[in-house]
C-alpha cells in the first residue's frame, strides 16, 4: 500500500501540513543518508514502512495529550521521535543520542521540517535530569537497562490516559527480556493495528511506572 494511503487509513485525522512534513522525510533522509549512516543504506527504500509507520505504532497505543513531555532515548536517526513529533505537534519531545554527528543532522532535519516541538541533545541518558511523562525507544537497549538508566526521568505528575512509563518498539522473542517485568508489562502486537507483513512480529512494549 502506498504510504499516503496508509497514512490516511491509519491516521485519518492528520491535516495537510502534517502530510507535507511526512512526505518531506523521504528526500531529507535520502540526502543525509548518503553522507552519514542514519539508517541502513539498504533499508532507505523502506523508510516509510519500516521506520516512519513503525514509529507511529506508539500512536496506536496512546494519543498523547497536549503538552505532554516525551524523551526519546537512543534516537539514532530520529525514530520514533521525529514521526511522533509530526503527529503530535502540541507535545514536547527531547531526542537524546550520544553520537554528536547524528544529533547535528537531526537538528537540520527538524529545522527543515519546521518542527517547533522538538529539541535534540547529544548526551548519554544516564546524565539527563529532566522529567518526562513517557520515555520512548526503538530497540536502543534491553528494557531492564533502559529502566535502570532512565526511571529517574519519569514524572510523577499524570496527565494521559495511560499512567506514565515506558513505550518501546521491539520485535522477536522477548520472553527473557521481559521476565523481570512480567507482572507489570503489557505487550501490544502491531499486527493488530497495521496490515503490512513487516509488522507481523513487531510490538509496542508498555511498562507503567
Amino acid at each position: 500500500m502506498h504510504f499516503e494511503n496508509s497514512l490516511v487509513k491509519y491516521f485519518p485525522y492528520i491535516v495537510h501540513e502534517q502530510k507535507v512534513q511526512f512526505f518531506a522525510l523521504r528526500d531529507l533522509y535520502t540526502n543525509w543518508n548518503r553522507k552519514a549512516n542514519l539508517i541502513s543504506r539498504k533499508d532507505i527504500g523502506n523508510l516509510y514502512e519500516r521506520h516512519v509507520l513503525h514509529s507511529l505504532g506508539i500512536a496506536q497505543i496512546i494519543s498523547f495529550c497536549d503538552y505532554s513531555t516525551i524523551l526519546d532515548v537512543g534516537t539514532g536517526g530520529g525514530f520514533p521521535g521525529v514521526p511522533l513529533a509530526i503527529l503530535f505537534p502540541n507535545v514536547r519531545f527531547l531526542l537524546l543520542d550520544s553520537t554528536a554527528k547524528k544529533i547535528k543532522i537531526l537538528e537540520n532535519i527538524i529545522s527543515k521540517l519546521n518542527l517547533r516541538n522538538v529539541k535534540c541533545k547529544c548526551m548519554r541518558a544516564e546524565y539527563e535530569r529532566g522529567q518526562f511523562d513517557f520515555i520512548i525507544s526503538r530497540a536502543a537497549m534491553p528494557l531492564l537497562e533502559l529502566v535502570n538508566i532512565t526511571q529517574k526521568n519519569i514524572s510523577i505528575k499524570q496527565q494521559n490516559t495511560l499512567p506514565n512509563g515506558f513505550l518501546c518498539l521491539k520485535g522477536g522473542n522477548l520472553h527473557d527480556e521481559l521476565e523481570p517485568f512480567k507482572k507489570r508489562v503489557i505487550e501490544y502486537k502491531l499486527s493488530n493495528y497495521f496490515q503490512e507483513e513487516f509488522f507481523k512480529k513487531k510490538k509496542v512494549i508498555y511498562l507503567p511506572v
